[in-house]
């Protein structure tokens, strides 16, 4: 059995619960490109369920903002630009870094616990990703998600929580885009540990001022991509 496999993809509920599942991983990797047609008639036999189950698998999508639904024209793959990629990760950078900020400052013993279990989880994916296989990719998204949630856990904001969760998912196909291709040299696994060794150390500036420099280093990263491949996955919505 493969604990670790169950444990990031825990058996779907419904058949639309793992048709969205399915869905959404093959829109964050790229296998459904941005602005692509998503005909229902053609996607119930490729993921096996009836035409009525997809369309609920589409609409929890369009939920997510990864699916533009177009009236009586169907559905397709929401567009990427620079511009998005822009605005989700500089409203992320401000709400997470004064999540943190109240974080540290709130945090007792148990929370400390959390992010130290995150961070040695996150280190292990790490460890595995230089393969660049998609479960590989999948695996770290997981857990970087799980470290971020837990640099902020202590900051008393269900609100804050829910619009950062938002806003993490919105960045997925972008990190996904950034990770792949390596367009900038990056240690990860450094930035990491210089954020929480200043959480740990209840160093608020300088815990803020390097998880601020972290998601800002993603769209740096973006920017540095190839102009074609951008252009080509921005142009998607109108082919």
């Amino acid at each position: 059995m493969n604990t670790q496999s169950d444990s990031l993809h825990p058996e779907p509920k419904t058949l639309a619960e793992a048709a969205y599942l399915q869905l959404r991983r093959d829109i964050i990797s790229g296998k459904r490109a941005p602005g692509e047609k998503l005909r229902v008639e053609h996607l119930k036999d490729e993921y096996k369920v009836g035409a009525g189950t997809l369309r609920e698998a589409l609409a929890l999508l369009v939920a997510d903002a990864l699916v533009v639904a177009q009236g009586q024209r169907g559905f397709r793959v929401a567009p990427i630009s620079l511009a998005d990629m822009e605005d989700i990760t500089r409203t992320r950078a401000l709400l997470e870094t004064e999540a943190l900020l109240q974080s540290i400052a709130r945090g007792d013993d148990a929370w400390e616990g959390r992010l130290v279990a995150a961070f040695h989880r996150l280190s292990k994916a790490e460890e595995r990703l230089g393969g660049q296989a998609t479960a590989e990719v999948e695996e770290w998204d997981e857990r970087n998600r799980e470290f971020h949630e837990a640099l902020i856990d202590a900051s008393g904001s269900r609100w804050v929580k829910h619009f950062l969760a938002v806003l993490y998912r919105q960045s997925e196909r972008y990190r996904h885009l950034s990770i792949t291709t390596r367009a900038i040299p990056r240690d990860l696994h450094s930035e990491h540990t210089a954020i929480v060794k200043a959480a740990l150390a209840r160093d608020q500036e300088r815990a803020c001022r390097l998880l601020n420099e972290h998601i800002l280093l993603t769209l740096q990263s973006i920017r540095q991509l190839p102009a074609a491949a951008l252009a080509s996955a921005e142009s998607g919505a109108s082919s």
